[in-house]
Parts: structure tokens; C-alpha cells; sequence
């Protein structure tokens, strides 16, 4: 088992015990989760750690968008419990990257593309696939894209 697995899976327990319920709700679907990514397929598979990552960005995004809508729709006590879980799981997420840094990452991916003979707006495929693995998982990719963009405009 990954190590960031067994981690959420310690986390799980301690937090049975501790009858906190928000934080074991959200423990348990993310596992669950996991365990229907691991079974699916042709064989089941061990996940590494960085594929476990993924899995928590994605269970963090729906809670997101999940806290946007019910605020939207009038539901501000399930908005702030779908935020509250959102919290738990970042826990185990990799620390966001600022604007700060993200730009700099991008003007690097970019000049670095632009050695390699990309140019202009067009450029922006070639700098995603050199941005995209040095961001991952640290910042939204619609973010990332925004950035790309007002960096090749500009």
C-alpha cells in the first residue's frame, strides 16, 4: 500500500475514534475512491502515491464546485460542509502554488518553448506540456491555461 494511502487510512481510524464525523465521512469516500480506481480495469492494481494525489485534487474539486452550487442554490449549511470537507482533504494535498510562482514557472515553460521554436499564441500546447509537470497538482489547470495565455499575449 502507498504510504499516502496508509496515511489516509490511519487518519480514518483515529478519526472513528475520535467520533469526529465530518473528518471520517470524508476520509472514508476518498478511500472508497481510491479503491474504485485501484479495481478498475482489466486486473486490479497497486496506486503509487502520486496517482493517490490525483485522486484527493479530484475529491477537492468536487467539494468546490459542490460548496459553489448549493451556495448559489440558497443551501449555505451544506455549502459550508461541503467547504469544511474540501479543508480535510487538502491536508493531504501538496501546498498551492502562489501567483507568484506559478508566473515564474510559466515564464520559464515559456522561454524554454520559445528556444524550441514555438512562438506566439500558437505556442500554447508546447508550453502546457512543459508547464503541466512541474505544476502538478499544486494549481487548477484553468488556472494554469489563464496563466500561459496573459504571458504569451503579453
Amino acid at each position: 500500500m502507498t504510504t499516502l494511502r496508509t496515511r489516509l487510512q490511519d487518519d480514518l481510524t483515529a478519526a472513528i475514534r475520535a467520533r469526529d464525523e465530518l473528518r471520517s465521512a470524508t476520509l472514508r469516500l476518498t478511500l472508497t475512491a481510491i479503491q474504485k480506481e485501484a479495481v478498475a480495469g482489466e486486473t486490479a492494481r497497486e496506486l503509487s502515491d502520486a496517482e493517490v494525489e490525483k485522486i484527493i485534487a479530484r475529491e477537492a474539486k468536487k467539494r468546490r464546485e459542490a460548496a459553489e452550487a448549493f451556495a448559489g442554490g440558497g443551501r449555505p449549511e451544506q455549502a459550508e460542509r461541503e467547504r469544511a470537507e474540501g479543508e480535510v482533504l487538502a491536508e493531504y494535498l501538496p501546498k498551492p502554488l502562489t501567483d507568484e510562482e506559478l508566473d515564474a514557472l510559466v515564464a520559464e515553460a515559456v522561454a524554454e518553448a520559445r528556444a524550441g521554436g514555438a512562438e506566439g499564441p500558437k505556442a500554447m500546447g508546447a508550453v502546457m506540456k512543459i508547464v503541466n509537470p512541474k505544476v502538478a497538482g499544486r494549481a487548477e489547470g484553468g488556472r494554469v491555461a489563464a496563466a500561459v495565455k496573459r504571458r504569451l499575449a503579453g
